[in-house]
């Protein structure tokens, strides 16, 4: 079955590592937000972006979190963990510090963003139960490769898991 996912990332620091996963093409993610898209959404108030979020979200069975060194605990990153996980989606978390930016530089490896949020049926940590893959390397060509090679796998897990919970 052909998967849809949401990318899910700090814009700022990570917008030029999430597109790279995104052009890898192994699964179809949805339509990047451009800065002045963005714009256009936060300035009409919490509202906006919740319903833009969840326009998002819709058609997808999945949400991929590409975790960079500031992602944990932001508050859009969060609602959109929550959103996902209570709409049923898979969800899961790929490191993706390691990849280099516009710069050629990468990042530090930031916190597990699911280590601050609970599941509300279980009350059991979604750290404990959503997957977060740390690739393996630490050349970013090795990382892209990893993550290339393993995203599709990644996302049939964290739908399956999800199912199961």
């Amino acid at each position: 079955m052909a998967r849809r996912v949401f990318y899910s990332f700090h814009y700022k620091p990570d917008n030029w590592r999430a597109s790279q996963v995104r052009n890898m093409g192994v699964i179809e993610g949805n339509r990047p937000c451009s800065d002045n898209d963005w714009e256009s959404i936060t300035k009409g108030g919490d509202e906006k972006i919740k319903k833009w979020i969840a326009e998002q979200l819709d058609g997808k069975s999945c949400a991929v979190i590409l975790i960079g060194a500031n992602t944990a605990g932001r508050k859009w990153i969060n609602h959109e963990i929550v959103k996902a996980w209570n709409d049923k989606k898979g969800v899961v978390g790929v490191y993706a510090h390691n990849l280099q930016d516009s710069d050629k530089k990468q990042s530090p490896k930031g916190s597990d963003p699911f280590a601050s949020i609970k599941d509300g049926d279980s009350g059991k940590m979604l750290s404990a139960i959503v997957k977060a893959y740390d690739p393996p390397y630490t050349t970013s060509t090795s990382v892209y490769n990893h993550i290339k090679d393993s995203l599709a796998t990644w996302v049939e897990e964290a739908i399956t898991i999800r199912n199961n919970h």
